[in-house]
């Protein structure tokens, strides 16, 4: 007699974990290539450029003979090399006792939610935002409270007031990326100021995603949280290689601040995933000791990356582009009523040339998602070359599409 399976029932909070933007369109994307089609992925942050030999080279020669556990908040000398690091651009000195390094910045963030938030605390973000800050927060049971920034003033932070408006007695922290993903915004030392201000009136923290902090152009600055003393006890900072050195599979980060309690009860989770990963805390020691002109090569390549695409896109009819300065992302506005419908049939019906382009859809990275509706998230992580030739096949498709 044949048996029934039921299916048991998994919690309701995994329920509500939304499949990322990023990757969800990943079956599509595999399909097109099946059918022999080129795909120019302008979906995820992963650059495109060499990872410095310096991690190899590290890796390589570590000769120890047992492969050990770390300590939890990581090694001495790799703290010691990232408050180093720090001091490079700080005005107010930073000390390797305050950095725990995680695996990752997404650690960083399970680390830094899990300490500050009870279930039904929330968090405020500026949407759009980093969509695994929603996964992340979702999780533990925390509310994400969105302030909605528009395109149509270039993702500008809402006034002091109107964050204070949506403060509540379980407002735990607000969160801003900076320079922002997916927006490519840099925010100014006066807003990160305003917004510290607001945190401190509130005795809450303020939590500042700071992964993009080399990739800012035009003669433009960035100013870090880390650096407003009046704040110190409020402000935490994550961080990680990922990015700047292109090494996203290290899975090496920190999280940084100054606050010795908040630190301590990271340890306490840091010390229940044992330890991050050994080789990877070797290969990044070796990337915090390259000189200026590793970031000043790799800021220009992506500054020229960065012109080309908004030229380019300038050139379709009826989008709407933004100003961007920071990051290597833009979110435009495509002159579609469905950006992610149509981000699937690029990548199921369309190519031109044998291309196409996989776009991760922007309502993926709104609280609000009708917001998002009509926008795409573009990383531009590849070389000029190829996001001419990405453009192309946008604007051609768009053509199609409409008819």
């Amino acid at each position: 007699m044949p048996h029934t399976i039921n299916k048991i029932k998994l919690s309701d909070r995994i329920g509500k974990v939304p499949a990322s933007p990023i990757r969800k369109l990943m079956p599509y994307a595999n399909q097109a290539k099946q059918k022999g089609i080129n795909v120019f992925h302008l979906n995820i942050g992963q650059p495109d450029i060499e990872t410095p030999s310096a991690f190899w080279d590290a890796i390589k020669n570590y000769n120890q003979e047992v492969l050990a556990y770390s300590p939890s908040e990581g090694y001495p000398w790799l703290r010691e090399s990232w408050a180093k690091y720090y001091n490079n651009f700080l005005q107010k000195e930073v000390y390797p006792e305050n950095f725990i390094v995680t695996t990752g910045a997404s650690e960083a963030l399970q680390f830094t939610f899990s300490t500050i938030a009870d279930p039904g605390d929330n968090i405020i973000i500026p949407e759009p935002f980093y969509a695994n800050y929603y996964s992340i927060a979702t999780e533990r049971n925390i509310e994400i409270k969105p302030i909605s920034t528009f395109l149509e003033n270039n993702f500008a932070l809402p006034s002091p007031e109107e964050f204070r408006k949506i403060i509540d007695n379980k407002t735990k922290a607000i969160l801003v990326c900076n320079p922002a993903n997916p927006t490519g915004k840099l925010y100014s030392e006066d807003e990160i100021k305003s917004i510290a201000k607001i945190a401190v009136e509130n005795n809450i923290f303020l939590i500042v995603d700071e992964v993009y902090r080399e990739f800012v152009y035009e003669g433009r600055q960035h100013y870090s949280a880390l650096n407003i003393a009046e704040a110190e006890e409020n402000v935490i900072v994550v961080d990680s290689v990922s990015k700047r050195f292109s090494a996203c599979g290290a899975r090496n980060g920190v999280v940084v601040s100054r606050n010795k309690n908040f630190l301590d009860n990271v340890l306490k989770l840091a010390q229940a995933r044992l330890s991050p990963p050994t080789l990877a805390q070797v290969g990044t020691n070796a990337l915090l000791q390259l000189t200026p002109e590793y970031y000043e090569k790799i800021n220009k390549k992506f500054d020229s990356r960065r012109k080309t695409l908004v030229r380019e896109l300038k050139k379709i009819p009826g989008i709407k582009v933004p100003e961007v300065y920071a990051a290597f992302y833009i979110i435009v506005e495509l002159p579609v009523q469905d950006a992610e419908d149509f981000a699937k049939w690029l990548l199921s019906d369309f190519s031109y040339e044998n291309n196409t382009v996989m776009l991760a859809p922007a309502s993926g990275f709104y609280a609000n998602r009708e917001l998002g509706k009509k926008q795409v998230r573009i990383a531009y992580v590849l070389e000029e070359e190829n996001l001419i030739k990405a453009v192309e096949c946008i604007n051609e498709a768009i053509k199609i599409y409409n008819k």
